[in-house]
């Protein structure tokens, strides 16, 4: 009590003071006066010694009544009821009411000042009414904690709801795995039964393996005693044939002696005899190392002959207007086919009419008209991407080849596979048909390519000799030679009549992905993996120009029927045109996506396939 009493004291005090300078002169200056306790002046009073001296009395009365009040209160401090006063002010404070807050203190500490009303004249609060506000301040206190408890509360409803949901989730996902366990143990002890069934099975295979094995042996035994004793036969022929002519005179006297016709005598038997012998270990030998031919023993009759390589090149007496070059001028993107869903890998183009051929990932082969691209006729039958196909020089088949290993030969009449050659372990990267039709060449990943006989239906050679992935295959036009590009940085030359490799070009740093002829023969064009493009001279067998235009990978290059340009698709988005007579590189841009192959098309076009199965075919303006 003695607090509040000083605390309003002070206050009084101040606005006292504070009235007291408004009062006087600007240029007079006041002293400080402090006092702890509550003050009253009258308007009559002017003087301050007499109003320091009544400050000083009243804070001594005040202090002795509040000490007074202590000693003869029975109760504490703390049970003591609140000021009336304190009781308005705190009440207002709590409503938010400054405005009337003030009113009050303004009249409340000037009736004080004037003596008209005293501390005491109020009274102090009852204690029903503090007992009041404080079950008040609890009751809001206990409301929000029961807000908070039900909060909480809902909270861990929520949360006990999701808990058993994902029990409920797990116990049935449990039961679930317990009937699959249970289901995958029962086809495990079928399986292990089945798989017992085959153990007497596999015991006779091996045996009969072991057999053949044996058998093989004996029969290569019986293959070098056959060949000894043919041996032996032709060197007794060549002694009959020489022993015969000289017992043969040159006239005979006294009789004649004529022989039937169709009847033979020992000497012509043995002739005839050795000269099959000859025959067969001739034929034989001809087989090449392929592994079918080897296990005939003897050449098949449907097998085809390989034609005779001709002395000129029926290109180069085409007209003049065919093989000119084209200088002046470039070429324009005149229109976009959609041709497939997926990524085109390859094309060809007919020998006779206005028909492409392009196959893709999508596993199928295309034939659309050019240059409207209405579908002719849709092949399927493969089971993995294709990535080579080519017309026959008749135009009425076609042959392609895929990554399931396999090449495949379609009639255009009949709409169907009527072939499949089946022979490479890995992928088939390429193929290739020969001029004459009857040789379909074909490169693998396996690092082999294989020269299929189409009339006979078989391997003829196996073309081995590249350390890793061969990645394209090509026919020299009207040529028995073969041209290869492989993983291994090389380009290599093959004879297809005997199997054997001819030359070896070195010179890429990169694996080479594709490699062609121009239509002369005389100039070889290959790419690699970097980018770059170089020229080769089939005569001379060196290189004649290199070209760096990567560093993205180069998929496919390709000869413009007069030799004088080159196209490259690059895997930037980009067909890169390169004209040999003033050594000038034009880039192409199309739809920005990877150029897997491009090929010229007449005089005046260009066709390149990309990653989104769309063609683009650009036309040459002057």
């Amino acid at each position: 009590m003695a607090e509040e009493a000083a605390a309003v004291s002070e206050a009084a005090v101040s606005e006292a003071a504070f009235s007291l300078q408004n009062e006087a002169k600007d240029d007079y200056q006041y002293e400080e006066v402090s006092a702890d306790d509550e003050i009253s002046l009258h308007e009559d009073d002017e003087d301050l010694s007499k109003a320091l001296q009544t400050l000083q009395e009243q804070t001594e009365d005040a202090q002795i009544l509040a000490l007074q009040s202590v000693l003869t209160s029975e109760k504490s401090v703390s049970e003591i009821p609140q000021a009336m006063d304190d009781f308005f002010c705190n009440f207002l404070v709590r409503l938010g009411m400054s405005r009337t807050l003030d009113c009050f203190q303004t009249e409340w500490y000037e009736l004080i000042e004037r003596g008209v009303l005293t501390v005491e004249d109020a009274g102090l609060v009852p204690d029903v009414y503090t007992r009041n506000q404080q079950l008040e301040t609890e009751n809001l206190s206990l409301k929000k904690d029961l807000e908070n408890y039900k909060h909480s509360l809902n909270k861990r409803e929520e949360a006990l709801l999701k808990m058993q949901k994902e029990r409920d989730f797990h116990r049935m996902h449990h039961n679930r795995v317990v009937q699959e366990k249970n289901r995958l143990i029962s086809d495990m002890k079928r399986l292990k039964a089945h798989y017992a069934s085959y153990e007497p099975m596999l015991k006779q295979l091996s045996e009969k393996y072991q057999n053949s094995l044996t058998q093989k042996m004996l029969t290569s035994l019986e293959r070098d005693k056959a060949m000894g004793q043919v041996t032996g036969l032709q060197v007794a022929l060549e002694s009959l044939e020489s022993g015969y002519a000289k017992q043969i005179p040159e006239t005979k006297v006294g009789h004649d002696c004529t022989r039937k016709k169709g009847f033979e005598g020992p000497t012509q038997k043995a002739l005839r005899e050795a000269r099959q012998q000859k025959f067969l270990v001739v034929a034989s030998s001809s087989c090449g190392p392929d592994e079918d031919a080897k296990k005939m023993g003897r050449r098949d009759l449907k097998d085809s002959e390989f034609p005779v390589d001709p002395e000129g090149i029926p290109y180069l007496e085409q007209p003049k207007e065919h093989t000119q070059p084209l200088r002046s001028g470039h070429y324009q993107l005149s229109s976009i086919l959609k041709v497939h869903d997926f990524a085109v890998s390859c094309m060809a183009l007919h020998p006779r009419k206005s028909m492409v051929l392009s196959g893709g990932d999508d596993r199928l082969w295309k034939t659309w008209g050019f240059p409207d691209g209405s579908i002719l006729l849709t092949g399927e039958g493969h089971t993995d991407w294709l990535s080579g196909c080519c017309f026959r020089p008749s135009g009425t088949q076609l042959v392609t080849s895929s990554g399931d290993s396999t090449v495949r030969i379609w009639d255009l009449s009949r709409r169907g596979c009527i072939l499949t050659l089946r022979g490479h372990a890995r992928a088939v990267r390429g193929c290739s048909w020969h001029s004459c039709g009857d040789f379909v060449a074909s490169a693998s990943m396996d690092g082999t390519s294989k020269i299929w006989d189409v009339n006979s239906e078989r391997c003829r050679y196996t073309l081995r000799g590249h350390e890793e992935s061969v990645n394209s295959i090509e026919f020299l036009p009207f040529s028995s030679t073969v041209l290869t590009s492989s993983a291994d940085k090389t380009l290599s030359l093959w004879d297809v009549r005997t199997g054997l490799r001819v030359y070896t070009f070195q010179g890429h740093v990169h694996s080479c992905n594709h490699a062609t002829f121009n239509k002369k023969g005389d100039t070889i064009a290959s790419c690699d993996s970097s980018g770059v493009m170089k020229l080769w001279d089939m005569r001379k067998l060196l290189p004649i120009l290199s070209i760096d235009a990567g560093p993205h990978p180069a998929n496919q290059v390709s000869f413009h029927r007069s030799g004088g340009l080159v196209a490259l698709a690059s895997s930037e988005g980009s067909v890169k045109v390169l004209c040999l007579a003033v050594g000038q590189l034009s880039i192409l841009r199309g739809p920005g996506v990877e150029v897997r192959c491009v090929r010229f098309h007449g005089q005046d076009y260009l066709l390149s396939a990309g990653a989104d199965g769309r063609v683009c075919i650009w036309t040459w303006a002057q």
